[in-house]
């Protein structure tokens, strides 16, 4: 045994991101996932480029360690090998559209009845009942996500990654953990439901909290933050160094840093905040001097938050160099993705199988989870 979720069994009938990702969360810590797809597949597995060979890596970066089997549900036996999955499982976890589950009897009333531990999760677009298709640029556009994303004047603009999605799998996950811990002191299983929009709401922060707390709307910055400079990225000789005040101290250090003057003005955080546009000018010509690596280096030496812009590549070169180890590999040397930013003490991660391809593990399944008696206990007990 190593991840703190080993024998615990997961019945993955999610697809395309949201799902997945938090599944595979489940599968890193320690649990066995069974991926079932549709004869069609997720259709993740065609979104590309980029490819590895005849693989999208899309659908590598959020299905490692999982079990893999393609169950056509309108055909009753393999129905039925979903049923008896869904009744063997710990945790069932599903994106299906409103009333497809229980079209198959894999929705929560019916797998309590032959599961009443189960932990089942239902990830949605709108909620349950909502006709919404739950895709993240959607999310992001009816969330606010998008208004408050942008230069100033132009024209809303989504996320760089479909951020939405992947908070609403760590909230999936999130709420599975305490599920299953409320099972572990009750016996009891429970319905969890998480939707991108809330989500995305819950995660837009200090964004919503200015509409909810203050009745304010809040628009598109650009890099500015609407609180705090300054906070953002800045030109320097050769290109933008990001410099991230939060405190008085923080902003002395920046200012003896580029061997400014102590002005008044800008003292204060509030001052600061409200004097941007004074401010900004004098800090440009102060970081002219220097190349963007050169101050990071200064000033990152004198405790001032500060980094270069890198790219993907640049940025696992730095986790590398941090010692980090940020490609996750399985024990064979595999490469499944980028590594769990989660570590334990006592119960590793270890990354046990490479994305499945489609039915790999049919014969695992049937064996071990369909034919095997359920008198003795839940799975892997």
């Amino acid at each position: 045994m190593t991840g703190p979720l080993e024998g615990l069994l997961v019945a993955d009938f999610s697809r395309v991101l949201a799902g997945p990702y938090c599944t595979m969360l489940l599968a890193d810590l320690g649990a066995t996932v069974v991926k079932v797809e549709g004869p069609d597949g997720d259709e993740t597995r065609r979104w590309m480029p980029p490819s590895a060979g005849d693989d999208a890596t899309y659908f590598l970066s959020v299905n490692r360690g999982k079990r893999g089997i393609v169950l056509d549900l309108a055909d009753p036996a393999d129905a039925e090998v979903a049923r008896a999955l869904a009744a063997r499982a710990d945790v069932v976890v599903q994106n299906f559209l409103p009333g497809t589950a229980a079209k198959w009897d894999l929705d929560y009333d019916s797998v309590r009845t032959s599961n009443p531990g189960a932990v089942y999760a239902s990830i949605s677009g709108f909620g349950a009942d909502s006709p919404q298709p739950g895709y993240d640029v959607l999310a992001q556009a009816l969330s606010g996500f998008m208004s408050v994303t942008g230069e100033p004047g132009g024209p809303p603009t989504k996320a760089g990654v479909a951020i939405v999605d992947v908070v609403t799998g760590l909230h999936a996950a999130v709420g599975i953990l305490a599920a299953l811990h409320h099972r572990d002191r009750t016996g009891e299983g429970q319905h969890v439901e998480v939707n991108l929009l809330s989500s995305a709401l819950s995660a837009l922060a200090n964004q919503t909290g200015a509409w909810a707390f203050a009745g304010v709307v809040p628009q598109r910055l650009g890099n500015e933050h609407p609180s705090i400079f300054p906070y953002g990225p800045f030109p320097t000789a050769d290109g933008d160094l990001v410099i991230a005040i939060g405190n008085d101290r923080q902003f002395a250090r920046l200012r003896e840093g580029l061997g400014m003057p102590v002005d008044e003005r800008f003292r204060a955080a509030a001052d600061r905040s409200l004097r941007r546009d004074e401010l900004r000018p004098l800090l440009v010509a102060a970081l002219a001097s220097r190349s963007a690596r050169a101050w990071h280096e200064v000033l990152s030496g004198s405790g001032v938050p500060c980094a270069p812009i890198l790219d993907i590549a640049e940025a696992f070169a730095l986790a590398d160099r941090l010692g980090l180890a940020p490609l996750a590999r399985t024990a064979d040397g595999d490469v499944v993705g980028t590594r769990s930013p989660v570590q334990f003490s006592e119960s590793p991660v270890e990354y046990r199988l490479t994305p499945p391809t489609p039915d790999r593990d049919r014969d695992w399944v049937e064996r071990e989870v369909v034919a095997r008696d359920r008198e003795g206990g839940r799975f892997g007990a």
